[in-house]
């Protein structure tokens, strides 16, 4: 069974599909690294709240999924990861534009990680912060 880091490098190289969350709400994977990360998402109008800003939500998957791949990227293959708790900070409203997020593991223990995303606007500005908690267990094909 290939592991998570020969995934994800597929899915980089454009030799496999990305999940289907990514491909439904146009996630576009730009640098991959061990332990970091940097996807990108041009929203509009179909992601607004009823303010007419981007959905705190969408802005959240995003970097659910840029943290979530920053993490995958150091795994074993016997070892996958579920959200402990992630925790969004919203810092400048959104309407329309390319985003950027950057993922990054800022701690790999043998359990537990934490990966922060910083997600930036097209001019390089600060929109949002978010940080998770992740637990690394191994997998259950290889217990």
């Amino acid at each position: 069974m290939a592991g998570m880091k020969e995934g994800l490098k597929a899915i980089f190289e454009g030799k496999a599909k990305p999940p289907p969350v990514a491909t439904t709400l146009g996630m576009k994977f730009l640098k991959y690294g061990d332990g970091k990360v940097t996807m990108g998402m041009t929203v509009g109008k179909r992601f607004h709240n009823p303010m007419g800003t981007l959905h705190g939500g969408i802005m959240t998957d995003l970097a659910d999924a840029a943290m979530g791949i920053a993490l995958a990227s150091t795994l074993g293959d016997d070892e996958v990861f579920t959200t402990l708790e992630l925790k969004m900070n919203f810092l400048r409203p959104v309407y329309s534009g390319k985003l950027v997020a950057e993922g990054k593991v800022t701690h790999r223990g043998r359990t537990i990680a934490l990966v922060e995303c910083l997600v930036k606007n097209a001019e390089g500005k600060l929109v949002a912060k978010g940080m998770a908690t992740q637990m690394i267990v191994k997998s259950a094909g290889n217990s």
